[in-house]
């Protein structure tokens, strides 16, 4: 079951920068935007919401005082541009206060904590095919209710986002609630090398090494520090 959202914002462009984000998340279904808190109080009365992304500077009602209304309030994120009234939000037991602007990161951090109260954490089901090669090898991947066969051979990164992962591939990104860790230990090192706190990539689909970088497509990917001297021993012995 996704978590069901509502976006309340008197700020169009602030609106449209969290649906996108909500629609990034597969957890996630939003079901409406609304222009103030009056509109929500009427969604709320309607129908089950699990999430609120809350704006506190509203005309007619302002975010805090709406959630001081709500007797039964759901799960709440702050988005706000003052500072001033986290003291007053987390008193009033918000999940997590977000100051704009705020990058993808960030939201997916807050909504993690919401995940963690709601949902059970979800998984990888590793599964290898007949043969030993690449091409034979996929994984099953669980995002929200869906579950992703991928291929080995079609993975091109792989992207740490806090407890979260995002897998890239030649068609497609998947986002699973999942660590790092488990997909480093799951993959083989030697197809696919941990080279920066951040990305697993694939060593198959490296284009070109350029200083600290690595270019798989149209994307460049940093190599860490601490990761450089075993991704270069890693080369040498190819």
């Amino acid at each position: 079951m996704k978590i069901k959202c509502l976006i309340i914002d008197d700020e169009p462009l602030a609106q449209r920068v969290l649906e996108l984000y909500v629609l990034d998340v597969p957890s996630l279904e939003l079901v409406r935007k609304c222009n103030n808190a009056l509109e929500a109080i009427e969604i709320l009365k309607e129908q089950k919401i699990d999430l609120i992304f809350l704006d506190i500077n509203m005309p007619k009602l302002t975010g805090l005082e709406f959630l001081r209304s709500l007797k039964n309030p759901p799960q709440v994120i702050i988005t706000t541009a003052y500072a001033e009234f986290a003291i007053q939000g987390y008193e009033l037991d918000v999940a997590d206060y977000l100051m704009k602007p705020f990058g993808f990161e960030r939201f997916l951090k807050a909504v993690q904590k919401v995940l963690d109260v709601i949902k059970p954490r979800e998984s990888f089901i590793p599964v290898k095919a007949a043969g030993d090669t690449q091409e034979d090898q996929y994984i099953f991947v669980k995002s929200s209710k869906k579950t992703y066969r991928i291929s080995l051979n079609d993975i091109l990164y792989i992207e740490a986002l806090g407890d979260y992962v995002k897998i890239y591939t030649t068609d497609r990104m998947v986002i699973s609630y999942h660590s790092m860790k488990s997909l480093e230990n799951l993959l083989s090192p030697k197809q696919f090398p941990r080279i920066h706190k951040s990305y697993i990539v694939s060593l198959s689909k490296i284009e070109l090494i350029e200083g600290n970088q690595v270019k798989l497509k149209d994307r460049y990917i940093p190599i860490g520090t601490n990761f450089k001297t075993e991704f270069e021993k890693l080369i040498r012995t190819i």
